[in-house]
C-alpha cells in the first residue's frame, strides 16, 4: 500500500466500515458469503477459478484467475464499468444495452392449455384472497374447472 500514489484513499477504503476480511472454511462457504454480499467487482483467485466463477449468482462483474484484474474490466475487456454497488448485485445487473430496451410480455393460451393450469391459477388467487382473479379463469369454463 505505501507504494501507491493514493495511499490515503486506499487506507480509507480498506479500513472503512464497508471493508472486511471474511475467513471461511471452504469454497462453498465462500460462495455463500459472495452471494449474500453481492459485490460490484469480484475476483476469483483459487484453483479452478472458472468452475467457481460459474457458481456465483450475485456479483456485478466477476474476474476469473490471476490474469483478469478488475482494472482490465474497467478499461479494456468490454465488461461494463457501470455496475451495481452497495450489494445491489443481488437484484440488479450492470448497465448494458438491455437497460435501454423495453420488453413486452405476450401471453397466448388456447382452451386446452388454460384448462391444464386453471386449478392452479384459481388456487393461487384464493390463497392471495383475490377471488376475482380466480373467477376470470373459472368463468371461461362456465364455472366448472376441467
Amino acid at each position: 500500500m505505501p507504494a501507491t500514489k493514493h495511499v490515503e484513499r486506499v487506507r480509507q477504503a480498506l479500513g472503512g466500515e464497508q471493508s472486511a476480511i471474511v475467513l471461511v472454511d471452504d469454497v462453498d462457504a465462500g460462495l455463500a458469503v459472495v452471494d449474500a454480499y453481492g459485490a460490484e467487482h469480484l475476483e476469483i483467485q483459487t484453483r479452478d477459478a472458472s468452475a467457481v466463477a460459474r457458481r456465483v449468482r450475485n456479483a456485478g462483474a466477476v474476474f476469473v484467475g490471476p490474469w483478469a484484474p478488475v482494472s482490465l474490466g474497467d478499461y479494456c475487456a468490454g465488461s461494463n464499468h457501470v455496475l451495481p454497488t452497495g450489494g445491489a448485485a443481488c437484484h440488479s445487473s450492470g448497465l448494458s444495452v438491455q437497460t435501454f430496451l423495453r420488453g413486452i410480455h405476450v401471453v397466448k393460451y388456447d382452451r386446452a392449455a388454460l384448462g391444464e393450469v386453471a386449478r392452479h391459477v384459481v388456487t393461487l388467487a384464493e390463497a392471495e384472497d383475490l377471488p376475482g382473479h380466480g373467477d376470470a379463469v373459472s368463468v371461461r369454463f362456465d364455472g366448472s374447472l376441467p
